[in-house]
């Protein structure tokens, strides 16, 4: 939508202390009986409406992962983009973020930028680091929209790659390092740490002052809350997207699927605000 700036969205929404990110994970087999319509597409889109409608006043953002919406085929893409047209015209204060982690040549990427920013409207979008920022300059080039370098993922697997040492430090040091003083140039930049490696995101923290940090890993995942928002806050005590996703869209499988939804965003709400002021 044009007009619309990620950061300037976000900043909003911080000052408004909300730095919960609702991630519609929105997995159709788990789609509660009293959600589901005559088509996927139809589905996917009444069940994403009912989330955002019960939660739009609590979130920062909200973050679709698109695994779930392309394993549905055409009807799955469709119900992506209607779901962020609702949220254009229903919370047109919220940003979306795209989880896709891209990551391609300059040219392909090219068409993943035309793609998610143009025909999906999205505000940002989660990329991978691992080809350089010469691949990436399709997405840096952006500056109204947010880009996401993975950095310290939340699986635990992560390890593997992401500490092997490079020039004396670990391989996500590096990339947030590459992030801050080289590819940030148009301030929209962010990275991705997950909230089950609280030391780690703390380090981060640290490297990348006060760039958003996108923290995966609250809920289903098994991170620490509270040990996130003390680690991944800010010097101004913002800086922050803390995305929960299946812990709240799906916190229960009956009709009340969005009022359960809407009480454990509150819960979640809560918990960061009250370890903001210790």
């Amino acid at each position: 939508m044009p007009g619309r700036n990620f950061r300037e969205l976000l900043e909003k929404k911080w000052d408004e202390g909300k730095f919960l990110c609702v991630g519609l994970d929105t997995d159709l087999e788990k789609i509660p009986d009293s959600a589901q319509k005559d088509s996927t597409r139809a589905t996917m889109v009444a069940f994403n409406r009912a989330i955002v409608d019960a939660t739009k006043d609590i979130v920062c953002a909200y973050k679709p992962n698109s695994a779930f919406y392309e394993a549905r085929g055409d009807e799955g893409f469709a119900a992506l983009r209607e779901t962020t047209q609702y949220i254009l015209d229903q919370a047109p204060d919220v940003p979306v973020i795209l989880d896709a982690k891209r990551a391609d040549i300059g040219s392909t990427n090219k068409g993943y930028v035309d793609s998610i920013f143009h025909y999906l409207q999205m505000d940002a979008v989660t990329v991978h680091p691992y080809l350089g920022s010469e691949a990436l300059k399709p997405f840096l080039e952006r500056k109204d929209k947010g880009i996401f370098v993975l950095c310290r993922t939340s699986n635990g697997g992560a390890r593997e790659l992401q500490d092997l040492m490079t020039d004396g430090e670990p391989l996500y040091k590096k990339v947030a390092h590459l992030v801050r003083e080289k590819w940030n140039t148009n301030g929209n930049c962010g990275v991705v740490v997950g909230a089950t490696y609280p030391e780690e995101l703390r380090e981060v923290r640290k490297i990348v002052s006060d760039m958003p940090i996108l923290i995966p890993g609250v809920g289903a995942q098994g991170g620490d809350l509270e040990k996130a928002v003390q680690a991944g806050k800010d010097s101004r005590g913002k800086g922050m997207i803390i995305a929960a996703a299946r812990s709240v869209i799906f916190a229960s499988p009956g009709a009340d699927f969005a009022e359960a939804a809407r009480a454990e965003a509150s819960r979640l709400h809560g918990v960061i605000s009250k370890a903001l002021v210790k």
